[in-house]
């Protein structure tokens, strides 16, 4: 797929909207959107429509999130180079790469077969390499565990205890929690090995996170 010249001035455009959204003040994200071209992750009807500040459908029910949304769950996560993220829904692989980008040591889960073929192909073709997982993101990954920040891509009714657990002391998850169409996104810090700080951020709409797997 190519990167023209026409969208990479529309991924301008879309970079402005975020600067002028106060609650994005790390160049550094806005750096990884320029780097990272949204497009390759949609489907060809959607080219034209790739920049601007929606969600679109990627297949298997799923959607990509809006940019803003990718752009504050970012911000929240406080990405340093050389965290260790697990990342909860895959997706087509967008908020992988961003985190990549941001020199993140990422391990994503995506519970749709469909979804995690097609975005291990998009994210080899960036020449990144986060360990990539087909299977239940609300059992996490205990094997590579524990993680610096935890962001979880869906809405979950409620924030998994597991992955709780796979934090480690001093470690952020970002989980967007609410059982409706609408979820509460919540920053949770962990300051002690059974004490929480939580912060609720807004409201969000994300498809729902589920735990059985779809081969």
């Amino acid at each position: 797929m190519q990167d023209s010249f026409k969208h990479k001035g529309l991924r301008k455009q879309l970079i402005e909207e975020l600067k002028a959204d106060n609650r994005i003040t790390n160049p550094a994200i806005f750096d990884a959107f320029f780097k990272i071209p949204r497009h390759f992750f949609l489907d060809l009807a959607f080219l034209e429509q790739a920049y601007s500040n929606k969600a679109f459908q990627i297949g298997a029910g799923q959607t990509i999130s809006h940019p803003i949304t990718v752009a504050f769950q970012t911000q929240l996560l406080d990405v340093k180079k050389g965290d260790k993220i697990l990342e909860i829904g895959t997706g087509s692989g967008f908020q992988t790469c961003i985190l990549c980008e941001l020199g993140a040591k990422v391990f994503s889960i995506e519970r749709q077969k469909e979804l995690y073929l097609k975005a291990k192909k998009i994210i080899q073709d960036f020449n990144f390499n986060p360990r990539l997982s087909f299977g239940d993101g609300y059992k996490g990954l205990p094997t590579f565990a524990p993680f610096d920040k935890i962001i979880v891509t869906c809405g979950a009714p409620d924030v998994p205890q597991a992955l709780i657990d796979q934090l480690k002391i001093g470690g952020k998850m970002v989980i967007p929690v609410g059982e409706g169409s609408e979820q509460t996104m919540k920053l949770i810090t962990k300051i002690a090995e059974n004490e929480l700080i939580t912060e609720e951020l807004g409201t969000f709409k994300f498809v729902p996170m589920l735990e059985q797997v779809v081969k």
